[in-house]
């Protein structure tokens, strides 16, 4: 389970000694968010590999970037890198699972079906609507829908009150179907009303 409360404090105390080069403040951040980020990288992606080269490559990035973090909370932007990174991860495999294909080479591994579904979410319609939302109202719907956390578990990740999660939740909602709607008008991707 991630840090709250007093925690936060700390995590922009050790931001701002790995922005000076403190390695032992990386140590100490790593030990604090990694068993949580990567378990919700493990729920996004079932390759064991890549989780764990996502979790390496997010600790490198909060390492070169830590000057750059301005506010909010480091768990929340931890996240947001390890996102980033995961699906930047994805596009590499299915680059290379489409080389292997055109070389008729038989593809190393079979993607679950969960991946499927997850990759349809990033890069399909639903995907492509998701990147017309806000950046604030896509990440509320991500860690809910996508990531399955609760209202609770949302507002600690990123930051804000549980109050404010639903709200935007529910306009993520509203602006996703509408953007939906703009993508393929002939379809009822989302079902319901908001």
């Amino acid at each position: 389970m991630r840090p709250t409360g007093g925690d936060q404090d700390d995590d922009a105390v050790l931001l701002r000694a790995v922005a000076r080069g403190d390695t032992e403040a990386l140590a100490a951040l790593y030990d604090r968010h990694a068993g949580w980020l990567h378990a919700r990288l493990t729920r996004r992606c079932a390759d064991p590999e890549t989780v764990r080269e996502v979790l390496q490559d997010t600790f490198v990035t909060a390492w070169r970037s830590a000057a750059s973090h301005r506010s909010g909370e480091a768990g929340g932007w931890l996240w947001v890198i390890a996102a980033r990174r995961l699906v930047d991860a994805q596009r590499a495999r299915a680059r290379e699972a489409r080389a292997d294909r055109v070389l008729h080479e038989p593809a190393t591994a079979t993607p679950s079906a969960e991946e499927r579904v997850l990759a349809g979410l990033e890069y399909g319609d639903v995907g492509a609507a998701l990147d017309r939302i806000s950046p604030e109202l896509r990440e509320v719907l991500r860690a809910t829908v996508i990531d399955g956390l609760t209202t609770r578990e949302t507002a600690r990740l990123l930051g804000i009150p549980e109050g404010t999660v639903k709200t935007r939740a529910l306009r993520a909602r509203r602006e996703l179907r509408a953007a939906l709607a703009q993508l393929a008008p002939d379809t009822n991707a989302l079902g319901g009303t908001a």
